[in-house]
């Protein structure tokens, strides 16, 4: 193969996390030439190596940290339970390494090019390489698709140094536990690693502009999971946004203020701040201006219903465009969108997308909530079961939380569920399914489910929407 037919694609993507690794591979199965560039030392994205993976492996090991706290209720003795943060620290990198070398893996099977540089589009058919190792690459493509994910929206007033105020970033690589963490935000990320470190020892106030929790969450989970944070120690100031901080040699002074400037402002000193206020798509430095590419009014690229931007020839999938912020969403529109490429019907159903809180209890939902069906004027049942009338949930001593089925009052369609509670996050996947094939809440109530186990709760639930719960 000669250099110019060596830098020549079928497919090119720019990014490397979940939607365009899946997108690369499933675009090679069909048969394409893909290549796959990413700026980072290994693949995977901000998922694999600083957001979904080692955050899930922190929420997990300070969880089994706490429960073993607590052994002596089930008459398991142990001595004093020590904390070797050092040690967690190297649990979570290697499970990150042992991720993104998967991920390296898999390209490599599928037989696809895997570029490590700095992408720029500088045509609709051209996307110049900075590598990483030195030197320059240009590769032509029929198709370039931007996947490159999302980066943390800066908060005027609180300056990240991933030292005294850090990004989920900084807050996943902190070298002790805090006295006192203030986290700034209580949506997902926020509460998640907030969540982390309470358990391992620090004191946690949450600031949250609006005046409650998860915003977007159906409201009834979203109170349901303030009380049960509450209860485990969690502190929240809810209606109040950050005006100022100083650091100091202590830590930090942050002020704060009511969110309608009502009243005096108040000061709280920590060790550290962590800013979770959110995310925005990351589209700087790849040369969509030169080439025309046009973004929505939040910096977004736009898109129509199949990926396809204004340019023809580019795509962009994942964060970079609208929905939910989630990579299995990206991953989702990764496959539609190397299937389209290759002539299949390639389709993402968003009412579909699972959204999961990975905290315990975990929090879970699919489809509408409460809300969205009322201002949209649909008339809709609801099914609720506590996890506390659940036997497996009760011996196992996690009973904090319910499920709850919205149906359609006139054909019973299920409309939305939504979970709080022990692995609600696997328990929501069997009403995706299920909502996927047009199931009613009936169908889900005449399905034998396994006893004993978490997912009664959901059978329950459903039988509770016609008012004839068996265990309630």
């Amino acid at each position: 193969m000669s250099e110019e037919q060596a830098n020549e694609f079928d497919v090119v993507i720019i990014g490397a996390g979940p939607g365009g690794y899946v997108c690369a591979i499933r675009a090679a199965q069909l048969g394409m030439r893909v290549a796959c560039i990413d700026k980072r030392g290994a693949p995977g994205g901000t998922c694999l190596n600083i957001g979904c993976i080692p955050s899930k492996a922190l929420l997990h090991a300070s969880e089994v940290y706490s429960e073993l706290e607590h052994a002596g209720d089930m008459g398991i003795k142990l001595g004093s339970v020590k904390l070797d943060l050092n040690a967690m620290m190297t649990y979570k990198q290697e499970g990150i390494d042992g991720n993104t070398k998967g991920v390296e893996f898999l390209l490599k099977k599928n037989k696809v090019d895997e570029i490590r540089g700095a992408a720029t589009i500088t045509a609709a058919d051209t996307v110049d390489v900075e590598l990483l190792d030195g030197g320059k690459r240009q590769l032509k493509a029929k198709h370039i698709i931007i996947a490159t994910g999302s980066e943390v929206s800066p908060l005027p007033g609180l300056e990240v140094d991933e030292d005294m105020i850090v990004s989920s970033t900084g807050a996943l690589e902190l070298k002790k536990v805090p006295k006192h963490l203030l986290v700034v935000g209580a949506g997902v990320i926020g509460l998640e690693l907030g969540s982390v470190w309470k358990r391992l020892g620090a004191e946690v106030t949450v600031v949250e502009y609006l005046d409650r929790v998860t915003p977007g969450v159906d409201a009834e989970l979203a109170k349901q999971f303030e009380r049960v944070l509450k209860k485990q120690g969690l502190n929240f100031k809810l209606g109040f946004k950050v005006t100022g901080a100083d650091i100091q040699k202590s830590g930090v002074k942050v002020t704060i203020r009511k969110s309608d400037d009502s009243g005096k402002d108040e000061t709280i000193s920590c060790d550290r701040v962590l800013v979770a206020t959110g995310r925005r798509p990351h589209t700087q430095g790849l040369g969509l201006d030169a080439v025309g590419v046009k973004l929505d009014e939040r910096g977004r690229v736009h898109t129509d219903g199949h990926f396809a931007t204004n340019v023809k020839g580019i795509y962009a999938i994942g964060d970079v465009i609208a929905g939910p912020m989630l990579a299995h969403k990206a991953e989702e529109e990764g496959v539609a969108l190397a299937e389209l490429l290759a002539g299949k019907p390639g389709h993402v159903d968003y009412n579909l997308v699972p959204g999961v809180i990975y905290t315990a209890p975990e929090v879970a939902w699919v489809g509408k909530s409460e809300e969205e069906l009322k201002a949209d004027g649909v008339t809709y049942k609801v099914g609720k079961f506590p996890f506390m009338a659940n036997g497996r949930a009760k011996v196992n001593r996690v009973t904090d939380g319910f499920v709850k089925i919205l149906a359609d009052k006139e054909t019973d369609l299920v409309l939305g569920v939504h979970i709080i509670g022990p692995q609600a996050g696997e328990l929501i996947a069997e009403m995706a399914v299920a909502m996927e094939f047009s199931a009613s809440s009936e169908d889900i109530a005449r399905t034998c489910h396994a006893h004993p186990t978490l997912s009664e709760a959901v059978k329950e639930a459903a039988l509770a929407v016609e008012e004839r719960a068996l265990h309630m």
